[in-house]
């Protein structure tokens, strides 16, 4: 039996524990949350902080494990890498994962090698004159923490008198305390899932998103098929594999956000060396697509063949527990909703709890997953249950 190291072990991780115990893997995991679900289902856990690569790296070799993994978070994708480096297993380099954590350079290298329309960015840091760069650059511009994950901290400012708030926003969720300012761009926004087997790239599917108003930029759901015409998927798929190539990611799961601009231009938005969060990688993507992501992802990292085979798939649409800011009065029969309406829910709402108005993952409460012949069908379903549990929190 091979081992598997799962790096983070909370909810999203536990569907790829889950996943890996139900394949044969000897599956551990670690996490600095002694209550992280995925505990109850891993062979083996240690309660380890995801972010203490060297404190993995003796982990992983106390175990001699087969492979290591992390999913739906960037926290853990340099201790993967740092492990799988350093233990000779399958995964991409320690200096690719470095370079792709670090917004700014990451754009830099996209920039570098032509790989989509993105014109001007910056990179601010404390000791950088916030005031003189607001009034040399041009508006509107989105700002983000240039490690930062899951949209957290992510600000649009319009003109210089938004700019240093914006800042110090992105700044205070960022480890390093720094923010990339990149051109705010008009349009739609798409996802896009991937896997780098064998060093060729797979593009898995193409994602219509849901997005929170300005000034916030926070997922509201993710849909397959995304509307857009088939010639305009192929551009997405051809940047995204150019994007891959020039970031140096030669193996595993890569998950990137994009827009495309009312004049049909393409931009790079967001890379992750990691699977997708957001029920991406366990609903999503196996729904729309018929590929067992989540699968390839485990067999891919051990060494394993990868069946990247489509089978039955279906429209699916997903939409996030959001609300906002108020007090849980009431909820519905969870259980009667999803057999009425065909959905699946995931939620840890309880009666009296306070929920906040959503601006950032974090906010989110769950999930509605709805599956249909068509994404307008699927839409549908979701809205009315969300629309339902909504209800009952004011």
């Amino acid at each position: 039996m091979k081992k598997l190291l799962v790096i983070g072990a909370g909810f999203l991780q536990d569907f790829v524990i889950r996943k890996a115990v139900s394949m044969g893997y000897e599956t551990l995991a670690l996490d600095a949350n002694p209550d992280s679900p995925g505990f109850a289902h891993a062979h083996r856990y240690s309660v380890i902080d995801i972010v203490d690569e060297k404190a993995c790296l003796e982990y992983a070799e106390r175990e001699n494990i087969d492979g290591v993994i992390t999913a739906a978070t960037d926290f853990g994708v340099l201790s993967a890498a740092y492990i799988a480096e350093h233990l000779g297993l399958r995964g991409i380099k320690y200096n690719t994962a470095k370079l792709i954590k670090d917004k700014y350079y990451t754009r830099k290298r996209l920039k570098e090698h032509f790989v989509d329309d993105s014109a001007f960015f910056y990179k601010a840091g404390t000791e950088t004159d916030i005031g003189n760069l607001a009034h040399s650059i041009t508006y509107p511009v989105i700002v983000k923490p240039v490690d930062g994950s899951g949209s957290r901290g992510t600000v649009k400012a319009d003109d210089p008198t938004q700019f240093k708030a914006a800042c110090e926003s992105a700044m205070s969720y960022s480890l390093t305390k720094c923010a990339v300012i990149e051109p705010f761009i008009e349009g739609d926004e798409y996802g896009v899932e991937s896997i780098v087997v064998n060093g060729e790239t797979v593009v898995l599917a193409v994602m219509k998103k849901w997005m929170t108003s300005p000034p916030y930029y926070a997922e509201l759901g993710h849909a397959i098929p995304s509307g857009l015409s088939a010639s305009v998927e192929q551009r997405i798929r051809d940047c995204v594999c150019r994007a891959v190539k020039a970031l140096g990611i030669d193996c595993g799961p890569v998950n990137m956000d994009l827009i495309i601009s009312r004049d049909g231009r393409i931009y790079i938005v967001d890379i992750g060396a990691r699977m997708g969060g957001n029920l991406i990688g366990s609903n999503i993507i196996p729904y729309g697509t018929g590929i067992d992501y989540v699968g390839a992802i485990i067999c891919n990292a051990v060494g394993d063949p990868v069946d990247l085979t489509p089978h039955e798939r279906s429209a699916v649409v997903t939409r996030l527990l959001t609300f906002e800011r108020g007090v849980v009065h009431h909820l519905p029969d969870m259980n009667r909703l999803e057999e009425q309406y065909d959905v699946e829910i995931y939620h840890h709402l309880k009666t009296g709890m306070q929920v906040n108005e959503y601006h950032t993952n974090l906010d989110g409460c769950g999930y509605v997953v709805a599956k249909a012949v068509t994404a307008e069908e699927a839409e549908r379903k979701a809205e009315t249950v969300l629309d339902i549990i909504r209800s009952g929190v004011y």
